[in-house]
């Protein structure tokens, strides 16, 4: 047990900030633990008491799927998000983003033509697991799209899905 805060917030507050890999290992073995600790955004959750083999086996598949991810970039028409730089450009300039419309371009990409909901994105983006507002979610997809559109009062990349939320289209 960490001194005054436990390890769910640890991993809230790292991902608030950085995409490092996460492996909680930990006594808390109750489901509902497990649930939080993935939730909060561990890439894996093990439990004590483990084997040194298998504790050793599971950190290098975490480190496989986050060289997999980080190698990743993806191309939308003339914008391309590079997950490894952490960079996004249009028309081969540098975009200017704020880390917030970052994790949101970012999240979005990591599943394009899919519409993600405004409490989905909330969760994911801001870690915010409350019906809060969704004002929140539209103010910045507006910001970011007046980055990332050619013409934002006419989205081809990011398109609003009517009643749901959002999502990342490429260009006809």
């Amino acid at each position: 047990m960490l001194p005054g805060i436990d390890g769910f917030e640890v991993c809230r507050r790292i991902r608030r900030t950085d995409q490092l890999p996460i492996i909680l290992l930990t006594a808390r073995s109750d489901d509902i633990d497990v649930v939080v600790g993935l939730e909060s955004g561990a890439d894996d959750y093990v439990v004590k008491p483990v084997q040194g083999r298998v504790l050793d086996a599971r950190i290098r598949a975490v480190l496989r799927r986050g060289e997999r991810e980080a190698n990743d970039s993806a191309s939308f028409g003339s914008l391309v998000i590079d997950r490894a730089a952490m960079t996004v450009t249009k028309n081969g300039q540098d975009l200017q983003l704020t880390p917030t419309e970052l994790r949101l371009l970012l999240e979005l990409s990591r599943r394009p033509g899919q519409a993600l909901s405004r409490q989905q994105l909330l969760r994911l983006v801001w870690e915010h697991d409350y019906l809060g507002d969704s004002r929140l979610v539209d103010a910045c997809v507006q910001r970011l799209r007046a980055k990332v559109e050619d013409v934002p009062s006419s989205p081809t990349l990011i398109r609003t899905v009517r009643g749901v939320g959002y999502r990342l289209d490429a260009p006809q």
